[in-house]
């Protein structure tokens, strides 16, 4: 459980169900739940003690713009709900709405929808050490951060705060979740991606990689949930900056880790206190993407 001191905004007089890594659920009644993005930072899914102060508001502007954009491929969670009847004050609500959104009460399945584009992070390392990444065979002579022949879909577990997410091939989806139900999660995301990346990169911004998390309603009903190619949840690279045979400066949390690698950390709680000047840096570069992204929103 994340310590509660580093919840950093009003909380709801509503139930707490749950407290991950940035986002906290609170149950609203049978049908809805209120998720309230923090400005917590995770790193290597460890939660680090110091806050990017406005984070939680930029996440939920970009993840509100880009559900917009998808309802043609799968209904997201979304709800527009008044919030004020919901915590009993409209100066509550207000407070709480540039970092909250409010959405159907679903159930989560149990894996992340991750489409890559090029080769980076834990995918770089997988293909030195395979010629692939997570079972899927890719051309050799690959540099880092080289754009894949095409995007390819490499699902994960989905940890709990503290343990890290292990990456599955796309049979062991499909014993998860079901067959059909995995092959479809596979198509909309890469279609999701495709789309988004277009649109980014029209704004400067590289999508490298993202992750997509989906759930069900009470009939089957497949949903677009969580947050959505936010800074949290991609790796952004600015377009005019990228080089062959380098991990590219990103508008994302990267730049966080790559700091984190130059220390004796075992990438274990509790996480290293991070120094004002990446903290600043890094509330710059969640602001640079969401200008760019919603220049014209």
């Amino acid at each position: 459980m994340v310590p509660a001191i580093v919840s950093d905004y009003p909380v709801p007089p509503l139930e707490l169900l749950h407290q991950g890594k940035v986002r906290d659920i609170y149950a609203v009644d049978d049908d809805r739940l209120l998720i309230v993005a923090s400005d917590r930072l995770s790193a290597f899914d460890v939660v680090l003690p110091d806050p990017i102060p406005g984070k939680g508001e930029i996440l939920t502007r970009i993840s509100k713009f880009w559900f917009s954009q998808f309802a043609d491929l799968v209904p997201n969670h979304l709800l527009d709900d008044d919030l004020t009847p919901i915590v009993g004050s409209a100066e509550l609500a207000a407070e709480l709405e540039p970092r909250s959104m409010l959405v159907k009460r679903l159930k989560s399945l149990p894996v992340e929808a991750i489409v890559r584009g090029y080769l980076a992070g834990s995918g770089w390392k997988d293909y030195r050490n395979s010629g692939g990444i997570c079972g899927i065979e890719l051309p050799a002579g690959l540099e880092q951060a080289a754009a894949l022949p095409d995007p390819i879909f490499t699902p994960s577990t989905k940890a709990a705060v503290g343990d890290h997410d292990v990456n599955i091939d796309m049979a062991a989806m499909q014993r998860e979740i079901g067959a059909d139900l995995a092959l479809r999660i596979r198509d909309i995301s890469l279609a999701i991606y495709r789309r988004a990346a277009a649109f980014a990169r029209d704004r400067g911004i590289i999508i490298a990689d993202t992750k997509f998390e989906f759930g069900v309603d009470g009939d089957g009903e497949l949903f677009l949930i969580d947050e959505l190619l936010t800074p949290d949840s991609s790796r952004f690279w600015p377009v005019d900056e990228w080089r062959l045979g380098i991990s590219p400066p990103s508008f994302d949390k990267q730049f966080v880790r790559d700091y984190l690698e130059t220390l004796d950390w075992d990438k274990t709680a509790p996480g290293p206190k991070l120094p004002a000047e990446i903290v600043e840096q890094t509330m710059a570069r969640y602001r640079e993407a969401e200008k760019r992204l919603l220049a014209d929103d």
